[in-house]
This record gives C-alpha cells, sequence and structure tokens, in this order.
C-alpha cells in the first residue's frame, strides 16, 4: 500500500510548559538546582513533542459509507483532545474505495491536519478491502510502534478466514483492533467481532444519527492509545460508559 501523495505531514505546536512554584530571587537559587530545573524543564519539552501514542484510523469509503465519512470527519478532533490529556496521538488515516484503491496517508498530529485529509477524499462505489488494511496494519506495526488501530464501516464481503489470519499476526504483535460497526449487517457483526477477539481488542455498533455514540467510542481509543489501560480506566464523565463497554471485551 502506497502513501497518499502531496500530502505533507503537518505537526501542532505547543506552549513551553509554565514553570511551577513562585519567582525566586537569583540570591535563593543555587546553580546546581537551576541546571536540575532546566533539565526537568527540558524533558517535558520534549515529551510534549513527541506524542505518546499512534493510531491507525481506518475507514470504509464506498459509496454507501458518505454519511458516516462526514460524521468521522466531524467528530475526529476530539480524538486529538483526549489523548491530549494522556500524553498525546499521532494518527495515520487509511481508506479504501473504488475498485483497487486503498491508500495511507502521512502520521499527523492534530485534528486540522487529519481533517484537511479527509476532506479531501470522497466516497466512492465499491467492493470492501478490508484484508487490504488489515495487511497494512501488519507492516506498519513492524517498522513503527503503533498502539492500536481503528476500523469503521457497515459490511465485509471478503473472506472471513483470510481476514483472521492476518488480524491473529497483529493481535500476537500486540496491536489492538477497534472495529465499529454502522448498521445491523450480521455478517459484517460476525466478522468484525472476531477480528477484534483475535487482536485482542473490541466491537461496538453505533448509529450515524447519533454522533455522540461514534464520538464517545473514538475518544475511548485515542485515550487507551496515548495512555494504555490505565489511562482508559480513568475515563470519567461521558466517556467513562464507552470506556467501560471497550474495557469488558479487550483481552
Amino acid at each position: 500500500m502506497s502513501d497518499t501523495k502531496g500530502r505533507p505531514t503537518v505537526t501542532g505546536t505547543r506552549n513551553d510548559p509554565a514553570a511551577s512554584g513562585g519567582a525566586r530571587t537569583p540570591s535563593t537559587v543555587s546553580p546546581a538546582s537551576a541546571i536540575d530545573a532546566f533539565v526537568a524543564q527540558a524533558k517535558t519539552v520534549v515529551a510534549q513533542g513527541e506524542p505518546a501514542g499512534r493510531l491507525i484510523f481506518a475507514l470504509d469509503a464506498t459509496m454507501s459509507r458518505q454519511p458516516a465519512w462526514d460524521l468521522a470527519c466531524s467528530v475526529q478532533a476530539r480524538m486529538f483532545d483526549s489523548a491530549a490529556k494522556a500524553g498525546g496521538l499521532s494518527v495515520q488515516l487509511v481508506y479504501f474505495r473504488g475498485y483497487g484503491e486503498c491508500r495511507a496517508s502521512n502520521w499527523v498530529r492534530d485534528a486540522r491536519s487529519l481533517t484537511s485529509l479527509m476532506t479531501k477524499i470522497d466516497c466512492r462505489g465499491g467492493n470492501t478491502q478490508i484484508e487490504r488494511v488489515l495487511r497494512h496494519v501488519r507492516k506498519e506495526v513492524a517498522g513503527t510502534p503503533v498502539a492500536a488501530f481503528v476500523f469503521v464501516g457497515d459490511a465485509m464481503e471478503e473472506n472471513v478466514d483470510a481476514l483472521c489470519a492476518v488480524a491473529g499476526e497483529i493481535g500476537l504483535l500486540g496491536v489492538k483492533g477497534f472495529f465499529f460497526q454502522e448498521g445491523h449487517d450480521p455478517g459484517a457483526e460476525n466478522a468484525f467481532r472476531e477480528l477484534a477477539r483475535l487482536t485482542r481488542g473490541a466491537y461496538a455498533r453505533f448509529d450515524a444519527s447519533a454522533p455522540d455514540e461514534l464520538s464517545a467510542l473514538l475518544r475511548a481509543v485515542a485515550t487507551y492509545a496515548a495512555g494504555g489501560r490505565r489511562a482508559l480506566t480513568a475515563l470519567a464523565g461521558a466517556d467513562a460508559a464507552a470506556g467501560r463497554k471497550l474495557l469488558s471485551q479487550m483481552g
């Protein structure tokens, strides 16, 4: 699978962290403590500049998916907001559409960059290419640490055994897969549940007419990708239910 061309990676900028505590006069700060404070601050700046987690965000962009694609585009920004609290996030967009088209973007670190990528893509008729998505995930994680991947779709038109074989390999690599289904296609549900099990991830169904549902699921996955199981367990408020739903299935 080739990277999407002509779409440069855009990284966000962050302000330097504010110094803690009250101001001190030069006479009260020893050279040793000043150096220690500088080193501590430098480590914080580096940590902020390098997001803690990597997440592959894969979507079905065949013709029937346009409403859900627009929904995903509108709610994805909240993934970055949630992940920022757990260490930050880099996201790679993967999508398939038409006949034989399956592409992956560069890694991006902010919602504006991901929105820019997604708004340039229109849905086109064709069959699902989930196996190509899974093979890309397997190849990507072999060279770059990836915490998790998400797949959002409504159908499965492939050989499920072939999909399971690749998913099992991804699971052995320690990368969890989260499969979110729009609609009630029983064949897609059975396949997505099994793929989630093999990758030790989770499955959930959502309704495109209820955007908050998908938004909460994506925020929960982003939190896990950035901060792990502990961060997911600590989710509170509106996202707590989504976190518990995923945790109840994760191996």
